[in-house]
């Protein structure tokens, strides 16, 4: 697990990170999102002991990355933008000279062989890395990342230069290690965290302006709570049925076509997901849902409503103190 509370770091009088707090569980993928600016790298060095904070911890599986670093650091797994190779050496001597840095106790040939098979680089094991293409070598950093069997691991960016089908395995594998990792990925590519991450946290001008999955997010941020629906059935019955669900406020039927599918618009109560409801309510009259949508935002509205000055957790703040 990793825990950050009350996290600040001081440039002379600018604040980098400003008094921010979230954690990312056992077996959890959080995604870690911010502009250029925002503090989202100097979160992450201070997270791998790059560099120290001005006020607050960072705690790893419950390590203080301050006052134990080699003990902390022993958990983590890390993969920066630029993977930290050295290209005059082969994939397998590099590897060996991380387990040794890393003074991994794992038996070394099996425990790199697993490695390699993970992320794909058994058939250039051998080879010289500066002789590789971008993306084998962004697999030898990610390797270098799980030498040892980290706890958590901390990507940003993981899969720079990749091509599409490299692309879609190493989310696959990110998915995959999440399960019995903690993993933050940090990324400018809002498909991938949209792909890959179980939750998303947002910083933005070093405040944490968000932190929940991404449908709660567009929940939140989205003014309307409707559903599009494509239903084959009496157009009268079908209204006067789906009025009935509760949290239904209005329904209307705006088209019907001449095979008897009605395109129906229906707004719902603030906070009320009322999609299982009408599947249940259709399958119970024998009537046909052919098309559901709803109007929520997309990730890439998300972020950029969140870092054009929308604050979800001042928004909670000021709803608790109220209450």
């Amino acid at each position: 697990m990793i825990e950050v509370v009350n996290l600040t770091k001081r440039y002379g009088d600018k604040k980098a990170v400003n008094n921010i707090s979230f954690k990312a569980e056992d077996g959890e993928v959080l995604g870690f999102l911010g502009p250029n600016g925002a503090g989202k790298s100097t979160t992450m060095n201070i997270l791998t002991g790059y560099i120290s904070c001005t006020d607050g911890k960072a705690l790893i599986d419950g390590v203080d990355i301050l006052e134990e670093p080699v003990k902390a650091k022993k958990q983590i797994g890390y993969l920066p933008e630029i993977p930290p190779l050295y290209v005059d050496m082969t994939v397998k001597e590099y590897l060996y000279f991380i387990y040794d840095l890393k003074k991994c106790k794992l038996p070394k040939i099996s425990h790199l062989k697993d490695i390699c098979q993970l992320v794909k680089i058994e058939n250039v094991y051998n080879r010289i890395i500066k002789n590789l293409s971008k993306g084998y070598r962004q697999r030898v950093g990610l390797a270098q990342a799980l030498v040892g069997n980290p706890k958590v691991l901390i990507l940003d960016e993981p899969t720079v230069g990749l091509d599409p089908n490299q692309i879609i395995e190493i989310r696959t594998l990110i998915k995959k290690l999440g399960k019995n990792h903690t993993v933050i990925l940090s990324s400018h590519i809002l498909s991938e965290v949209q792909a890959v991450c179980d939750r998303i946290v947002v910083i933005n001008e070093g405040r944490i302006v968000a932190n929940d999955t991404e449908e709660n997010l567009s929940q939140k941020l989205s003014n309307e709570h409707r559903l599009t629906a494509k239903i084959e059935g009496d157009s009268e019955k079908v209204l006067k049925a789906v009025k009935a669900i509760k949290g239904v406020i209005s329904a209307e039927c705006i088209m019907q076509d001449k095979k008897g599918v009605g395109t129906y618009t229906i707004e719902a109560g603030e906070k009320r997901d009322i999609r299982r409801d009408l599947f249940t309510c259709i399958a119970e009259n024998g009537w046909y849902m052919l098309e559901l949508k709803t109007s929520e935002l997309s990730l890439e509205d998300i972020f950029i409503k969140l870092t054009m000055g929308e604050d979800l957790l001042a928004d909670d703040e000021e709803k608790e103190a109220e209450d």
